[in-house]
Parts: structure tokens; sequence; C-alpha cells
């Protein structure tokens, strides 16, 4: 089992690949699209892992040193709710598994160590939007489908 540990700055490379390489799997946009999405990305998360408002979790193999699994979590600020009254909801995102190490359980190992680090922060509510590679994981781990609307103002559809 590869050896799980929080991103640093210097992981914001790879963070935005994994981030580029998840998308690029679902077929949800054109290359253009990715690397202009990757080109405000990486400044993005830098930013964050620096202040805290992004934890980077990563899987390392520990002999090659090379991270085989990556996922995110976005503290963002959130008007209190009634289903939680804190100021913050945490976003779940970034899941991505290198083709050649899928079918280990990484995705489980990474979606039980970032809601832990929720539930240590005492947030409430944790929200993610699933490909249709993490729906089942999400599914079986007790994540809830509930309704959201999104539009995009330029009238290009949205991809699920």
């Amino acid at each position: 089992m590869p050896t799980l540990r929080r991103a640093t700055v210097a992981d914001a490379e790879t963070i935005t690949e994994h981030r580029h390489q998840m998308f690029a799997d679902n077929k949800l946009a054109s290359e253009q699209r990715f690397r202009e999405m990757d080109a405000n990305f990486l400044p993005w998360v830098r930013e964050r892992l620096a202040d805290g408002r992004y934890v980077g979790l990563l899987l390392e193999d520990e002999k090659t040193g090379q991270v085989v699994a990556g996922a995110g979590i976005f503290y963002m600020d959130f008007p209190p709710h009634f289903l939680d009254p804190q100021p913050c909801r945490a976003y779940l995102l970034n899941f991505y598994t290198s083709p050649e190490d899928r079918g280990n359980g990484y995705a489980n190992v990474l979606l039980t160590a970032a809601v832990a680090d929720c539930r240590e922060r005492g947030v409430e509510v944790v929200t993610l939007h699933a490909s249709r590679f993490g729906k089942p994981i999400y599914e079986k781990f007790g994540f809830k489908h509930h309704n959201e609307w999104a539009l995009r103002p330029d009238g290009e559809q949205i991809k699920h």
C-alpha cells in the first residue's frame, strides 16, 4: 500500500496534472479547454495549498516516490445554513488514480481520509461532483445525490 501524505505547494503541478487527466479520462472537453483550465488552476491551487483552504491528499509509492493517486478538499467560505450553521463547506475534488493503479482501493483510502479531515474540522456538510467512475464509490460510502442546478450563461451545454 502506498503511503498517504499531505500535499505541499511543491505538489501543485502534480495535482494540476491529475485534474487534467481526470477530466480527460471522462472526455468532458477539448484538449484546448483543458490547457486553459490548467493555466488557471495551477496558480489557484498553489495559493490555496499555501493558505490551507485546499488540502491535498496523495498516495505515494514508497519504492519509486511516484504519486499514484490523489484527492483534494477545498474548504470554502459558505453562508451558514440549516444543514451546517458554520460558515464553511467542504468540497471534495480531484480524485484521481493512475490507470495502472486502479482497482486497488486507493480512491476509498483517499475518500476515508478526506471525510476524516472534514470531521476533525467540524464540517457538517461535504459535497462533491461525481464522475461515472466515482459515483459507485461515493454511493457505497454513503453520499446521496441532491438537487443542484447549473447554467452556462454562454449557452454551452454542461456535460455530466
